[in-house]
């Protein structure tokens, strides 16, 4: 039996706007993040990193580093402790096929920046000193970090990541039937490689907490990722180690595996016997993953009328060469239109490079700009709108699935909200037509698409006597707003206040739950405190039936309304019992209950679910100077039941934002001669700043879908996606100069 519950005597939390429950804790400081927990005796380690990108170690001197006062300890490959992985291949819960880097394992260099030595000084600044003067030698080889010259070397990769889906079977013929349409298109295009940038640096602080156990704070977006890793790699009992995370300083999937300063703070952790912490630098923030470079060529064949006739996406990403790490790019396309002869490749190039890592909307952000310029540069070859093109190719089943129709897909809806709030029917279509005095005036528009996914999730709620609920669970929250969320479900699953309600997070002694990632956390997470509290609600009723004279005795749990902290009868509020009451009549100090829910396999077998998004853009160019300004944007969405409107507006933006960057500014500027990015710091790698972002106007449409029990899909991905490609397709419209390598910059207009 499904329960429903509503609240009456006030309105609902869930669909309302409301502020961060955790927003007073970080702005007034009382958040703290990974790198900022103390502890007693707390010594502070700094890495070394190498010089060269390929090659390996001939010899370390670490004498002068160990002979600064205050230092404890210098190590490398050749004097750290034995651990347990060093005769396995431990992979953590989102590694891609391959073997994982391991931190100080031996002489050799896989990529530049990799960390050398760790440096364990009694404080920071005597560590970051010291580490100056740890001497290292090397032999180099010549680096290999561009994809292009792996070109004849690309390989479909034999074992497949896990959660990621392979390019479908070619079907049709694509290639006879490219060559006998009347139009066809054929261009390679290119997004540059984009460092994750949050505020906060990868950070672990290791406190020893004495007989071999210990507490760890780490950066990382679900924290049993970062527990089973250290458990397995230094072969500790899972009860002897406990990580938190409660707050992250920003993440965009950089903190979905641990990465190296974990590890490292761990090995001096255990081989001192002592706290230690480890913090890295911006620096050194570039030796860790990035959006891939991906080369992708696309072939469009269509009829004099825009219906495609031939639709071929092909694709080169680059890897490291001890993992294959790979990302769903090339299926978008399948998935957005309907064409009867269709091929996707996606193969991948080893390079002398760390292994690449999920960056918001992984693999759409690249695959999907590449497609939605390409149907912009169709619209123009056959003189059709680019809305009417992309409904003229519409697919109302996804073909990459076998024909499997959608649960839900209001993309029209998003294409007519969109075109609609933006004036889209105003635009004149020529390029170089519109003008704001010195300035170009250009309009494009893309689609967005990203796949709906639930992941099985664990969560616990706990209701005390006085009327005070607790639900949590080991999830992260990356700032996207699931502290918030979370209390509205609980609150209103229960009739009570977001004031009554606690949420805790990030912490392995809570309920295990997935890394927060892939915009599965609303649905995974949410659903299970629902449950939770739906389960302590069912034992709350039942000892309110057993009440003296209650008003509920004889009636059903389904017929039931929480509200105002009160259980009564729906549509007879005189027929109700307080929750407290109940409680006390009981003599129960707390209900607790914990829940478990997962993907319906039913609804996962018979649908598709994905979110989509229309997305129009006006840039203005000066004409002579070729600085483009975005200076509106219109993203409409359709993303389900949306349970925060501050919240969830607040995700589109930062998307919309993060794809400014993307299209205009973001690259990270790899020096191929030394396999080295050059402009590792926030000075020289630029991302939008307040004065980039003008007027962003964000529509939620309606749509209901049944994929999980609260009707959500996630928001953490779809701002970004598409965002790019109408970027570029507005300044082609200003300018007549289409770009197809991202960033446009200056020098790619002029």
């Amino acid at each position: 039996m499904t329960q429903t519950f509503s609240s009456t005597g006030r309105d609902t939390y869930v669909g309302s706007a409301r502020s961060r429950v955790d927003g007073p804790a970080k702005v007034t400081g009382l958040a703290k993040y990974a790198g900022e927990f103390a502890a007693p005796n707390l010594a502070h380690g700094y890495v070394v990193s190498s010089a060269i990108a390929c090659g390996k170690i001939t010899s370390i001197d670490t004498s002068a580093a160990e002979a600064v006062p205050g230092v404890i300890k210098v190590i490398t490959h050749e004097n750290r402790e034995r651990t347990a992985w060093r005769d396995k291949n431990y992979q953590d819960a989102v590694a891609p096929p391959g073997s994982p880097f391991r931190a100080l394992y031996d002489s050799k260099i896989h990529f530049s920046g990799q960390p050398v030595a760790l440096v364990v000084a009694e404080d920071f600044e005597t560590a970051r000193y010291a580490a100056t003067l740890v001497s290292v030698s090397y032999e180099a080889q010549a680096a290999i970090t561009d994809p292009a010259q792996m070109r004849e070397f690309g390989y479909v990769p034999p074992v497949k990541r896990s959660g990621i889906k392979p390019p479908p079977k070619p079907w049709g013929d694509a290639d006879g039937a490219y060559e006998g349409s009347a139009i066809k298109l054929r261009q390679d295009y290119r997004l540059a490689i984009e460092h994750h940038n949050p505020m906060e640096p990868h950070a672990s602080t290791v406190v020893y907490e004495g007989d071999g156990k210990y507490t760890v704070y780490d950066k990382i977006q679900g924290v049993s990722n970062s527990h089973d890793y250290i458990t397995a790699v230094f072969g500790l009992k899972k009860d002897d180690v406990r990580v938190l995370n409660p707050y992250l300083g920003g993440a965009f999937g950089l903190g979905l595996r641990p990465q190296y300063q974990l590890f490292l703070a761990m090995l001096a952790a255990q081989d001192l016997e002592r706290s230690v912490r480890v913090v890295l630098t911006r620096d050194q923030m570039w030796s860790l993953s990035y959006r891939p470079d991906v080369l992708q060529t696309i072939s469009l064949g269509a009829d004099k009328d825009g219906t495609l006739r031939s639709l071929r996406h092909d694709a080169l990403s680059g890897t490291s060469r001890y993992e294959d790490y790979q990302e769903v790019v090339v299926n978008w396309s399948g998935v957005l239109y309907k064409c009867d002869n269709v091929a996707l490749t996606y193969k991948l190039a080893q390079l002398d490079t760390a292994t690449p890592s999920d960056m918001r909307a992984p693999g759409a952000t690249t695959g999907v700009f590449a497609i939605e310029i390409a149907m912009d540069e169709l619209a123009y070859e056959t003189g059709i709108d680019p809305v009417t093109l992309r409904l003229r190719n519409f697919s109302d089943t996804d073909a990459t699935a076998g024909g499997k129709p959608f649960g839900s897909k209001e993309l029209k809806s998003c294409f007519a909200h969109g075109a609609e709030r933006f004036g889209w029917e105003r635009r004149d279509p020529t390029p170089r037509s519109m003008r704001d005095g010195r300035e170009l005036v250009g309009w494009g528009m893309a689609t967005g698409v990203w796949e709906s996914m639930m992941m099985q999730s664990s969560a616990h709620a706990i209701l005390t006597a006085e009327g005070k609920l607790e639900v949590g669970n080991s999830t992260g929250d990356l700032g996207t707003g699931t502290y918030t969320i979370l209390t509205q479900i609980a609150a209103d699953t229960l009739g009570l206040t977001m004031e009554d309600v606690t949420t805790k997070l990030g912490d392995t002694h809570l309920p295990e739950a997935p890394v927060a990632g892939g915009s599965w956390t609303a649905a995974s997470s949410g659903t299970a405190v629902m449950k939770a509290c739906r389960n302590v609600g069912e034992q709350v009723f039942r000892m309110a039936r057993q009440m003296e004279n209650s008003p509920l005795a004889n009636v059903e749990f389904d017929r039931v309304a929480f509200t105002n902290g009160r259980m009564e009868v729906a549509g007879d509020p005189s027929r109700s019992v307080s929750i407290v009451e109940t409680l006390k009549a009981a003599g129960v100090q707390k209900v607790e209950a914990t829940e478990t829910a997962g993907p319906d396999k039913d609804f996962n077998d018979a649908y598709e679910s994905y979110t989509h998004s229309a997305v129009f853009v006006e840039v203005k160019v000066d004409e002579d100077l070729g600085q483009v300004r975005v200076t509106r944007v219109v993203s409409a969405i359709a993303a389900g039941k949306i349970l925060n409107l501050k919240t969830a507006r607040s995700q589109i933006l930062g998307g919309v934002v993060m794809g400014i960057g993307s299209a205009l500014e973001e690259e990270s500027m790899m020096d191929h001669r030394i396999g080295r990015f050059v402009n590792h710091n926030l000075g020289e790698y630029h991302v939008p700043v307040n004065a980039d972002v003008y007027d962003i106007d964000v529509i939620f449409v309606h749509e209901e879908d049944k994929a999980n029990a609260l009707g959500v899909k996630g928001l953490g991905e779809i701002g970004i996606v598409g965002t790019a490609a109408a970027i570029s397709n507005a300044v082609f419209h200003a300018t007549g100069k289409r770009v197809r390598n991202l960033p446009i910059t200056v020098d790619k207009l002029l």
